[in-house]
């Protein structure tokens, strides 16, 4: 059964689509299907973080139904990940929506194990679209209490739409005394903290080389915590082997943004 999850933050610049990304490439590890689906149709960020280039069709064209299915939107990054990016051009603003995003990932269902949608930040239209969409939505905020509470009204608003908060994602995390603790942020929040991601450089490196943490430096700690982050989803255990094997050499030779089985 697909597990539709919508990865939200209530506030921008917390890391959402960094959570997004490499949690989609973490659960591929699992052996799951996943597509990703840029639910920020205003300002798209997933293009930007995986550098999918030559995408003639997108979300926009999904939406105003001028391709038959999203299938036909859907490609592949070296990661193992499929996408649905968003256009990136500032003429999709003017462009008008026919189709509900419910409606849209219609096709998909059934075909992968997870849409994960990519919500625009905020509580606005997009926002809420991707939650009404979804029936999970992941929590994804920074330990300071502007983020916090924003968090808290992204949350309310999810379980209007009964979409179930599954977790919260503590991202950028540095350990300074006066952020907030995991324990204080999970009551806050009344939902549970399932991980807890340290600041690290490595994650601007990889955003650069456009690609996800897990793909790019496969064996560092951070990917270690979104492969756990992904097991507590899945409901499995996680045992840390170093990948140097074939599979992530596999990975590396085969990936590259083109059209994947779900495209034509």
């Amino acid at each position: 059964m697909t597990r539709i999850i919508v990865v939200a933050s209530g506030k921008g610049g917390v890391g959402k689509t960094t959570v997004t990304v490499n949690l989609a490439d973490a659960l591929t590890d699992f052996g799951r299907s996943v597509v990703i689906i840029d639910g920020n149709i205003t300002t798209p960020n997933v293009t930007l973080h995986l550098g999918i280039k030559n995408t003639p069709y997108t979300l926009h064209d999904v939406l105003d139904e001028r391709i038959p299915s999203i299938r036909n939107a859907t490609y592949l990054h070296k990661s193992g990940v499929h996408v649905v990016p968003a256009g990136m051009s500032i003429q999709n603003l003017k462009r008008k929506v026919k189709k509900s995003l419910g409606a849209a990932i219609l096709d998909l269902i059934g075909a992968v194990d997870f849409i994960i949608i990519d919500s625009a930040p905020g509580l606005g239209s997009e926002a809420r679209a991707s939650m009404e969409a979804a029936n999970e939505i992941l929590i994804v905020t920074n330990p300071e209490l502007p983020a916090v509470t924003d968090a808290l009204k992204a949350v309310e608003l999810a379980k209007s739409f009964n979409t179930k908060p599954i977790g919260v994602v503590i991202n950028k995390h540095s350990g300074d005394s006066f952020e907030m603790s995991p324990s204080n942020i999970s009551a806050f929040l009344d939902t549970p903290v399932l991980c807890v991601i340290p600041e690290n450089k490595i994650v601007k490196m990889s955003i650069s080389r456009r690609n996800t943490v897990v793909n790019e430096f496969p064996n560092s700690s951070t990917s270690r915590k979104f492969r756990e982050l992904a097991a507590k989803m899945l409901g499995e255990k996680y045992e840390y082997k170093e990948n140097t094997g074939i599979v992530q050499r596999l990975k590396n030779i085969f990936g590259g943004s083109k059209s994947g089985p779900y495209s034509r």
